[in-house]
């Protein structure tokens, strides 16, 4: 008798502890898409109090936190934020990369259908990213009692951040004006969706991710899946995932500068007075936990640049890349084709029709990295099975090796010259480009408020990968499983 209480006793004090673990109600991350670290000053002035000054303000800023690894894009930005780890154990290599010899786009999957139009927009999941997110270990700690949403109008912005075990991702069909999703989370919009697109339907064809409308749309559809899908209100922490794509589309187009992307970031601003109002009304100030980065930055425009004296400029890599091939033919003495292509200057050899030509492969990469390191805007050419050992500044060198992957990776990486970007090469060139270790690249925003925060700052180096552990270790769950970041917070 006295065993079996005894037995009883210890039972109901490990329910006990585990129900007395302190959560908040709600954790959301918030990816603006291309900003810069310094546009939280650039624009502070014309800032409301409740947007990114109430951030400033009440948030813990981390001011000197680095993006580390190269290439910088939003594919890799968005799935190394959520998971903690470098695209080297990620398996998200860029927006696209070649697996095998074959093209592969990072969420692409024709094993799903398209849920809410009848495009391809949807055939979309997180099946190529091999890492655990921020969610999907909160779905283990609480015995997938937890929701999990992500809200994007890009598709990898939506699914990659939310993770494997989300309830939801919805991303923008531009083909047909509305939000989709696909098979692989569920075989019907929910009401709330279907009566959320009839009331924000777009003119099919129209990309709403290029104007500042598009930042309104997005926490407009955060908001009514806050409200709708009741996250924070059941008994365990739920998370939602929002990223703002609008801010890169429009910084690729019009740059780092003028009024297009000062209206976006005003409009951005505004938005987030909206929400955390709209957060502040439904769960309580101080309950939920928020934390607003990037997954990368942008580069100023080289003409820009030029017109005001520094050193800069554009070369068009995928031009570059289609001539090394010809000059490879020509050195090798083939007509076969030598490079299967180039994306965000990495540069992928085609190894199959370099064997069928009966070349070498090490000999066909080193006369390539030859050719490519006599482009005066190039600094270095990294070959990336020996760039441990190459002459190339140790900083740089980590995050090439941070951001290589052997299936998926490349073969070589072009690494510009300060100012130089991957570009058109125009005098009437108004956007800008991203991708490279520079700091106005990756040097990213970061700050974390609400629940569980003391504000304050560091200008202590802090990494993107340290994201997902900060957030994890406040949440008292395990970090994701490549996890190779620390928490930040004191």
């Amino acid at each position: 008798m006295k065993k079996n209480i005894l037995i009883l006793l210890l039972l109901a004090c490990s329910f006990m502890g585990h129900a007395q673990v302190n959560r908040p109600k709600l954790v959301v991350g918030i990816v603006v898409d291309q900003m810069r670290w310094d546009y939280f000053y650039y624009y502070n002035r014309e800032f409301c109090a409740g947007g990114f000054k109430r951030l400033l303000s009440e948030g813990y800023r981390c001011q000197n936190t680095m993006v580390p690894y190269i290439p910088t894009v939003t594919a890799i930005g968005h799935s190394s934020i959520y998971t903690g780890r470098v695209p080297a154990l990620t398996g998200i290599l860029g927006n696209s990369f070649f697996i095998n010899g074959e093209k592969a786009y990072c969420c692409g999957d024709d094993s799903v259908e398209t849920v809410g139009s009848k495009s391809k927009e949807g055939k979309m999941s997180p099946r190529r990213l091999l890492a655990s997110t921020i969610g999907d270990e909160l779905k283990l700690a609480t015995d997938f009692k937890s929701k999990v949403v992500g809200v994007a109008l890009k598709d990898r912005a939506a699914i990659l951040p939310a993770g494997h075990c989300a309830d939801a991702a919805y991303w923008w069909d531009s083909s047909e004006g509305r939000f989709v999703t696909s098979t692989y989370y569920m075989n019907k919009l929910p009401a709330w969706v279907e009566q959320f697109n009839k009331a924000h339907q777009q003119k099919k064809g129209f990309d709403v991710k290029s104007t500042p409308k598009g930042i309104t749309l997005t926490f407009d559809m955060a908001e009514a899946a806050l409200k709708n899908e009741r996250l924070g209100q059941g008994t365990e922490t739920d998370m939602l995932t929002v990223s703002i794509s609008s801010t890169d589309i429009i910084g690729h187009i019009y740059s780092t500068r003028g009024s297009e992307i000062h209206d976006a970031y005003i409009q951005l601003d505004r938005e987030l007075d909206r929400f955390f109002n709209t957060l502040d009304a439904q769960l309580g100030r101080g309950n939920y936990l928020v934390f607003l980065t990037a997954d990368h930055g942008g580069a100023h425009n080289p003409n820009f640049m030029r017109a005001n004296k520094l050193p800069a400029g554009g070369f068009e890599g995928w031009t570059l890349v289609k001539k090394l091939n010809k000059e490879l033919q020509q050195a090798m003495g083939t007509t076969a084709n030598l490079v299967l292509g180039e994306n965000a200057l990495r540069v992928y050899l085609d190894h199959k029709s370099i064997a069928e030509a009966g070349l070498d492969l090490q000999k066909v990469k080193a006369e390539a990295k030859r050719l490519l390191e006599q482009k005066p805007h190039i600094a270095f050419v990294a070959d990336y099975e020996s760039v441990a050992t190459q002459p190339i500044p140790q900083p740089i060198r980590d995050r090439i090796i941070n951001g290589y992957s052997r299936e998926r990776g490349g073969d070589l990486l072009i690494v510009t010259q300060p100012g130089w970007i991957n570009s058109v090469s125009d005098s009437n060139y108004k956007g800008t480009n991203h991708g490279l270790w520079n700091p106005d690249d990756s040097h990213i925003p970061l700050v974390f408020m609400g629940w569980g925060i003391t504000k304050g700052e560091t200008f202590r180096p802090t990494s993107m990968a340290d994201i997902a552990p900060t957030v994890c270790g406040l949440l008292r769950i395990q970090m994701p499983n490549a996890c190779v970041g620390n928490a930040i917070l004191p």
